[in-house]
């Protein structure tokens, strides 16, 4: 089964992004497929480094830069909600983003779940 996921909470203040971790880990070991990991709203901050953030909000780790390495995964920050919590796009080589993040557009979350077969959201 292909999965889309959307994640909607921020780390160290939702447990949605743990979840979404430990689905994806287990969807995988039973063979299925995520093609796309979409980070909304505060979801955001699971993949903007501290600095990014304006420094004052101590990072939870990198847990999700370890998952995408492991498993190669899409994961992909929605550049408005990004943008909207400190961001800033004009940094060169994507600065402000951990390891296998980057910055896309809500088209890409619908066109992932136009081609996923269960679209699952773990929200705030």
């Amino acid at each position: 089964m292909r999965y889309a996921i959307q994640v909607n909470g921020a780390p160290g203040t939702s447990r949605a992004p743990d979840h979404a971790c430990q689905f994806i880990k287990a969807a995988i070991g039973k063979g299925h497929e995520v093609t796309l990991v979409f980070f909304y709203y505060d979801g955001v901050l699971n993949g903007l480094t501290p600095d990014a953030q304006g420094g004052s909000t101590p990072h939870r780790g990198t847990a999700w830069s370890k998952l995408a390495a492991c498993y190669d995964l899409d994961l992909v920050l929605c550049v408005s909600a990004a943008e909207r919590r400190g961001w800033n796009p004009k940094d060169p080589g994507g600065a402000g983003l951990l390891p296998g993040f980057r910055v896309g557009g809500l088209g890409q979350w619908v066109d992932a779940c136009a081609r996923a077969e269960r679209c699952l959201v773990f929200a705030a």
